[in-house]
């Protein structure tokens, strides 16, 4: 994806707002090594471009006053009620500098997994996207996680995804976060042998009656 910025040279909190009166956002290009560049981008097409999946966890091409840099966005401020960019930050990239970045997880093969045919469970996604670290020309797009072998008895934790080439998982210490957890409705669950008490015997067809108890014998007569 394609960004277009240009250089500014006013600072300061009054040339930030007479920015944003023109439908600009003032912003910030830096790394790699150089000086941080003050920079200002139109508007509207970065606002639309900030609702994709592809412009947060890919590397952009940024045309800056007709030079080209490849970047990955590193922050953006919105207003609070407001649907307006009031920041933005950049990164430039170097091609022999690992980066860290977070890409989304997407998941498939749910509804044919053991799990939902089987035991109709219900899989829940606990995390969206996992932090990860590459060389550049490795990043992802994303990273599909398969769900069709899912049984009734696991929790999928990041450990357990499959990465692709020259991608490593970005771990703190011991902490193996779960990304997707299964639960298996009460309903659903098989009923232990002997729970249920036992049904009553059902009537003998017709409605037939069980029959009267003999009556008892007559007191012997006194002589």
């Amino acid at each position: 994806m394609k960004v277009i910025a240009s250089k500014r040279t006013a600072q300061g909190t009054g040339a930030s707002r007479r920015l944003r009166r023109q439908d600009k956002v003032p912003g910030i290009l830096y790394g790699a090594g150089k000086e941080p560049v003050s920079i200002e981008l139109a508007h509207n097409p970065l606002f639309h471009a900030l609702r994709r999946e592809k412009f947060h966890a890919s590397i952009l091409e940024m045309e800056l006053d007709g030079q080209s840099e490849r970047v990955l966005l590193r922050d953006f401020q919105m207003h609070a009620y407001k649907p307006s960019v009031l920041h933005i930050d950049f990164q430039r990239v170097a091609e022999d500098q690992a980066i860290h970045m977070r890409v989304p997880l997407h998941f498939v093969g749910t509804e044919n997994s053991p799990a939902v045919k089987l035991s109709a469970a219900i899989v829940g996604h606990v995390a969206s996207e996992v932090e990860i670290a590459c060389l550049p020309r490795h990043l992802p797009e994303f990273i599909e996680v398969d769900l069709s072998d899912l049984t009734a008895q696991q929790t999928i934790h990041a450990s357990d995804i499959k990465l692709p080439d020259g991608v490593s998982l970005v771990r703190r210490g011991k902490e193996n976060p779960v990304l997707v957890t299964v639960t298996v409705p009460a309903g659903a669950q098989e009923e232990a042998p002997g729970a249920a008490a036992a049904a009553p015997a059902a009537p003998a067809k017709g409605g037939a009656k069980a029959p009267a108890a003999a009556p008892a014998a007559a007191p012997a007569k006194k002589k």
